[in-house]
């Protein structure tokens, strides 16, 4: 099951909590094919089902029915194991509040997924350079989380979910907690991940964050209400789209 080179796919996804006339359906119905490379924003208001679609996606979360797919493998019905394993290796993470270990050093932080994954460490400690060298931030390797600005430590959580070379990487308001310059520094260093073929799904309530996507979905109620493909990318002119100087 991989239709029109999609490397993430859903199918009748659902996820429902609590029962009678207390159930929430907080994801209703959504099909959604996600091709390779493509940077998919998913927007709508607080409580529209958006986060929750995420961690569906990413397999944190099961689904009440449905199916996802990722590049051509069903992981909803996975066991735990397999599941945690799947996400190590397939799937990058990025949150709002970033969720470094405060006890590690930025370079700790982007070594613990590839040693997780059972990689030396010495492998660990290569691949920890290169991202944080390609993010800007080799001079704060040593640096504790407390010690980063909030756009740094952001910084810091993308490269770590790239660590392991994920096939998605799904983030989730990445720059919710940060200020327009730091937001700037965070697109373009997504949109430099899109050009090196990487596909991204961002999960965003903020219309600048989404125009820099290929793909903007908007969600309401649990499911799908828009699906629109945008014309270009907003690179090189994202100082404009966020208010700023180049």
């Amino acid at each position: 099951m991989n239709e029109f080179g999609a490397v993430l796919q859903a199918r009748g996804l659902c996820k429902e909590h609590g029962q009678g006339q207390g159930l929430v359906r907080a994801v209703d119905e959504v099909d959604l094919d996600v091709p390779a490379g493509q940077m998919l924003a998913v927007t709508g208001p607080s409580g529209c089902g958006k986060s929750t679609l995420l961690h569906l996606l990413g397999g944190l979360e099961r689904p009440s029915r449905g199916e996802v797919w990722l590049a051509g493998r069903r992981i909803d019905a996975l066991s735990e194991r397999a599941l945690a394993r799947l996400r190590r290796r397939s799937v990058g993470f990025v949150f709002q509040a970033f969720h470094l270990v405060e006890e590690l050093s930025a370079r700790e932080n982007v070594e613990l997924p590839v040693l997780l994954a059972g990689r030396s460490p010495r492998a660990a400690k290569r691949r920890a350079a290169q991202l944080l060298e390609r993010v800007g931030l080799a001079d704060r390797a040593r640096h504790l989380p407390w010690e980063l600005s909030g756009g740094q430590r952001q910084r810091v959580a993308i490269a770590r979910a790239m660590a392991n070379e994920p096939l998605v990487l799904l983030a989730d308001e990445p720059t919710g907690n940060l200020d327009t310059v730091a937001t700037l520094d965070v697109l373009r260093l997504f949109e430099e991940l899109r050009a090196a073929g990487q596909t991204l799904v961002i999960v965003t309530h903020d219309e600048r964050v989404a125009a820099t996507a290929d793909r903007v979905v908007s969600m309401r109620d649990g499911t799908f209400v828009d699906d629109t493909r945008l014309a270009g990318h907003a690179t090189g002119g994202l100082g404009d789209l966020l208010g700023l100087e180049d």
